[in-house]
Formats: C-alpha cells, structure tokens, sequence
C-alpha cells in the first residue's frame, strides 16, 4: 500500500522477537524505504569511510570497549588526519545519514536511536517488538543451529549491549514503554498479526 503522507516509522525489538520481520512488513505496507543494516551503507557513503568501519563499531558490537577510541580503516588520503575517532564521532555520522534519509522519504528504521535521531520530525511512530523468552530462544536457537543455553547467552549478551548503546544516547530507557507510543509481544498476536496491529494503529493515528 503506497501513502502520500510522508511518514517515519523506527522499530526496536528484543532478540529473537521477530522485530526485524515485522519492521519489514510495515515498510512493504506502506511503501517506505527500509533501513537496518542499510543505514551503515548509507553512513559509509555519506562519510567516505569503509562499511567495515560501521559494520565493527555497530551497535550490537564492543560498544562500551570502543566507547573513546576505535580505529578507521582508511578509503582515501582524505581521512589520513581521523585515523582515531571517537564512537561518539561515529554515532554522529549514522545520525546525519538517518537524518537525511527521513527528510528524503518515508522511512522503516530498525534500532540505531533512530526513534531518539529523528524525535522532532513529524509523523515519527516508535514502536518496540517483544516476545516471550522461550520464544525467543526457539527462535535464536533456530536461526544459530545451536543448544537453547546459548541463544538465552546470545540474547542475554546482545541486549546488554544493545541497550547500554541506547541508554547512553538517548538518557531514555531501552525496551521500557514510556521510551515508545507502541509495545508489542509477538507471542501474543504471532508476527503477521503483530504487524497488522502495528498498521492499524498507525492509520488510526494518521486519519486523525
């Protein structure tokens, strides 16, 4: 379904939620440009530095060991002065990357602090995707090919740094409903119903 109204949509999930299928879907539905990893693409082009550069210092990746310092592979004698960079520095560029995509066209994020980046555009929708642990498990164990305890530990591990990434950034609490217009477990109404909830609260809110 394509829509005039230009419209923002960023997804946080838990792993092994789902999320990433469900951000998906809403961007199918509505005709707008998705970004996940994409975003690193899109800020490696933006800054002139590699997709490896983004791709270590990802928010799923050492993110309190880089915190002050990480180090630039280079792509050009341009960068030969950056050679040290703060995350900080980092979190700059993948913002102004997110920033510039939303003021181009209707946009999916997924994660990244886009809901925080992008907090005082018009028509933003920030919603999070949860599910039961179990679930959760299943799903990553699934996916990995391995034993349950260590998807619980791939899911433990990941959201631990994934949310000191957003706290950090945001001063707002990651997974918690007053960070978010919308939380959702996709135990309850499974992922297509997850998502066609999603959508009707948002058309709701846009008919107003």
């Amino acid at each position: 379904m394509k829509r005039t109204e230009h419209i923002i949509i960023n997804v946080g999930r838990q792993i092994g939620s789902g999320g990433h299928i469900v951000a998906k879907q809403l961007a199918e539905y509505f005709g707008c440009s998705f970004y996940d990893r994409e975003i690193l693409n899109l800020a490696a082009k933006e800054s002139g530095f590699c997709k490896e550069f983004f791709e270590e210092n990802d928010e799923h990746k050492n993110f309190m060991k880089s915190l002050f310092h990480v180090r630039i592979p280079f792509v050009s004698d341009a960068n030969f002065y950056k050679n040290d960079f703060s995350q900080e520095s980092l979190f700059r560029l993948q913002s102004n990357a997110i920033r510039k995509a939303a003021e181009t066209e209707s946009c999916v994020f997924v994660g990244r602090c886009a809901d925080y980046i992008l907090r005082d555009f018009k028509n933003v929708f920030n919603v999070f995707v949860t599910a039961d642990m179990d679930d959760r498990i299943k799903a990553v164990a699934e996916r990995k090919g391995c034993p349950a305890e260590v998807a619980r530990k791939i899911i433990t591990d990941g959201e631990s740094r994934r949310s000191s990434y957003y706290n950090f950034y945001t001063g707002k609490r990651w997974g918690y409903s007053e960070s978010y217009d919308l939380c959702i477990n996709t135990s309850r109404l499974g992922i297509d119903g997850t998502s066609q909830f999603i959508i009707q609260y948002i058309e709701k809110i846009i008919g107003k």
